[in-house]
């Protein structure tokens, strides 16, 4: 396998359009890459969708926010994705007056539906949601008598990741619940941007602790924020 490239968070948001669908991963901040988000946000992009777990936090006070919180503040997406916005009255105020599109989704079901388009599958069936909010517009299929929803998987034009280390062809490694979403998440972006804490030499991973395979990674971006 090649090496990957290994560039600045700067250069990174370079192949990032206005209009873009974005992954990035994190459970209120947690995995969530805060060098790529700050490029980002100095960047400029707009009009984007994000699709992550949570829109983190943010409750008045910008030095306090977390995740993808500045983000939000700044006025970057024009649609969310996510399992939850409860702690982020940013995205909560766009939402009531109508300067953003908000879709909430179970958490379990928003996993799934990114585990399905990193899979190349066409959607899957779940009984969350019948009944509910969650089910407007969406196909009903019943099966031996029980109704289920057909949800449709999620891909996305960049992914941003962060994980613990790397390895020079791009294998992963994360710290604890940093895990959650970005392995996951990994599999289903058009362009893959993983932040890291340190880049090791090939075969220096011990292969029982890589995550994310260096197949679905195509940059990495430097502890350091350099190019190599």
């Amino acid at each position: 396998m090649k090496k990957k490239p290994v560039i600045g968070a700067d250069e990174a948001v370079e192949m990032i359009k206005d209009g873009d669908t974005l992954m990035v991963g994190g459970f209120m901040g947690v995995g969530t890459p805060p060098k790529l988000m700050e490029a980002l946000r100095k960047s400029g992009r707009k009009d984007m969708t994000l699709i992550c777990s949570d829109n983190a936090m943010y409750q008045g006070d910008e030095t306090k926010a977390t995740g993808v919180a500045l983000n939000v503040l700044a006025r970057q997406f024009r649609k969310y994705i996510a399992s939850h916005i409860g702690l982020n009255r940013e995205t909560q105020r766009q939402m009531m007056e109508g300067e953003a599109e908000v879709e909430l989704v179970p958490q379990g079901t928003l996993a799934e539906r990114i585990r399905a388009g990193g899979s190349g599958l066409g959607g899957f069936l779940t009984h969350t949601g019948v009944g509910t909010a969650v089910e407007k517009n969406k196909q009903k299929i019943t099966i031996d008598g029980r109704e289920y929803l057909l949800e449709l998987p999620l891909r996305a034009d960049v992914t941003l990741i962060k994980a613990a280390k790397a390895d020079r062809v791009g294998n992963l490694t994360y710290n604890a619940a940093a895990r959650n979403f970005c392995p996951l998440m990994a599999t289903a972006g058009n362009i893959v941007m993983a932040e890291v804490d340190e880049i090791v030499e090939k075969g220096e991973l011990d292969p029982e602790c890589v995550v994310t395979p260096g197949i679905f990674v195509d940059y990495l971006i430097h502890p350091d924020g350099e190019r190599e």
